[in-house]
């Protein structure tokens, strides 16, 4: 005897509404899409500020709670980050000016190079890599004519994003309880799950720009003692660069290292050396301490999911790209289980 009426069999409105779902799905998806990045911002915002949101919803109804933190967010993260980014702009263009003026030329360099007992020229260098150098600047160029021309598509991606952070925070309870009705999956399942990726978030996102942020503190208080010009610039691309795995701060202080030295203070140079080797060494312990204390992220989901999520999702693939990556990992190992256990092994 089979188990053949046991299956429920497809009816013409089960087929009717699983083609609507499908279609239904697959548009909703595409709008999300166009803009992806921006929602992914308000999702991390989200996940960061939620805990307030329930404090706060202690003494005020969740859309007033949800409008303070907004307003609050405005104040604290987006116009301070705005303005300290622009500071850094003007500090980098700066930069360029010293170049120009002949304070750091090529001679300079030379010469204090060969005090050191090595003879290069850095002129035969800039000509043989002159086509690569070229190019280079060329598309910084590019990039900076896009950003500028991208402002009003930054615009309404930042109000999209304060739409969907209000709304995550005001019904972020209902749309969880309404995820949870919508998963094929036992509560059981669906509880370990959210569990494994709320360590997962917290450790690629407030895990890894707490590393970024403390060594970029560390390393700007450096550079400011040493009266080094352009510290914002220098503090903020060393908070983008510790964010990149293999890169870290050596992409600050090395090159400002040589910098003090050819400008004629070698004293300097050797002191931010040796602190600059201080800052980035704590990355072995800091990292560890912060991110992997549960072993939610080897360094492999770090490595592959944040240059694999910077390819896919752009800037936010910082953040999301180990999370994705890693909860895959989760993911496969639940659908491994359940196999197993159902299998009767």
């Amino acid at each position: 005897m089979t188990e053949k009426g046991t299956q429920r069999p497809w009816s013409p409105d089960r087929i009717g509404i699983s083609m609507l779902a499908i279609v239904s799905g697959t548009l909703a998806g595409l709008i999300v899409l166009t803009q992806l990045q921006y929602v992914l911002l308000a999702i991390v915002l989200a996940y960061v500020i939620a805990p307030v949101q329930q404090r706060l919803e202690r003494h005020l109804s969740s859309t007033m709670a949800a409008i303070t933190l907004i307003v609050i967010s405005v104040f604290v993260i987006f116009i301070p980050v705005a303005y300290i980014l622009t500071i850094a702009i003007q500090q980098g263009l700066g930069f360029l000016t010293v170049i120009q003026d002949g304070e750091l030329s090529l001679d300079n360099i030379e010469n204090r190079i060969e005090t050191i007992g090595y003879v290069i020229d850095l002129d035969l260098v800039y000509a043989t890599y002159r086509e690569p150098i070229t190019a280079g600047l060329q598309r910084l160029a590019t990039g900076a004519l896009t950003v500028i021309s991208g402002l009003p598509g930054l615009f309404i991606g930042l109000t999209v994003t304060m739409f969907v952070l209000f709304t995550l925070l005001r019904d972020g309870e209902q749309f969880l309880g309404w995820l949870r009705a919508v998963l094929p999956v036992s509560e059981h399942v669906q509880q370990e799950l959210f569990r494994e990726l709320d360590t997962l978030m917290w450790a690629s996102v407030i895990g890894n720009v707490a590393v970024a942020g403390i060594q970029a503190i560390l390393l700007g208080i450096g550079l400011a003692l040493l009266g080094m010009p352009g510290v914002v610039f220098l503090t903020v691309s060393t908070f983008i660069l510790t964010l990149l795995p293999l890169v870290g701060a050596f992409g600050v202080w090395i090159p400002v290292s040589l910098y003090l030295f050819a400008v004629g203070r070698p004293t300097a140079a050797v002191l931010l050396f040796v602190f600059g080797s201080v800052v980035s060494v704590s990355d072995f312990y800091l990292r560890p301490a912060i991110i992997n204390r549960s072993g939610a992220l080897n360094v492999a989901i770090i490595v592959v999911g944040i240059f694999g999520g910077i390819v896919l999702f752009g800037a936010m693939g910082l953040f999301v790209g180990p999370v994705v990556l890693g909860g895959a990992k989760v993911v496969l190992d639940l659908f491994a289980r359940e196999q197993t256990e159902s299998s009767g092994f």
